[in-house]
């Protein structure tokens, strides 16, 4: 089940219990304490397992025309059950009816890392078009994709 979820502090700890049991995506701890600072105040869509969350989605805008997938994970064992899609489904539904023209996402570019290689085959087939990679954005040896959707 999806839900949105209002609360901050029910928004972080959701966060919190997703993406510490995704070490392989979310590993640097700087990096994972800034996605669950910022997921308070973001438009957050929960997925839950009976009562237990086992994903998240969460939306920042970043212009007036663009929302941007900020973060998302699913427990491991819930992967390839439909549940990131699911999610994102939930949140273009809430992006197109808020008036966003477009949806981007940002994730570290296809080659890399064989964890994030799925990531970005996740992101392709729900329609996500490539847009421009960063080569420094986040670091070297992280090159940053970022991929684009219209919504409208």
């Amino acid at each position: 089940m999806i839900r949105q979820i209002a609360d901050s502090k029910e928004k972080q700890v959701i966060a919190r219990t997703v993406l510490e049991a995704l070490p392989e995506w979310f590993g640097i701890l700087e990096a994972r304490e800034d996605y669950i600072a910022k997921s308070a105040a973001q438009t957050f869509f929960g997925a839950f397992d009976g009562e237990e969350p086992v994903g998240f989605l969460c939306l920042a805008e970043t212009g007036k025309d663009t929302v941007e997938l900020s973060v998302c994970g699913v427990l491991k064992e819930y992967h390839r059950k439909g549940i990131g899609r699911e999610l994102f489904a939930n949140a273009k539904e809430f992006a197109a009816s808020k008036g966003y023209s477009f949806l981007q996402v940002k994730t570290v570019q296809m080659g890399k890392y064989k964890e994030y290689d799925a990531t970005n085959r996740f992101y392709l087939s729900l329609g996500f078009r490539e847009f421009e990679v960063f080569p420094t954005l986040w670091e070297e040896g992280n090159p940053c994709q970022v991929y684009v959707m219209a919504l409208q």
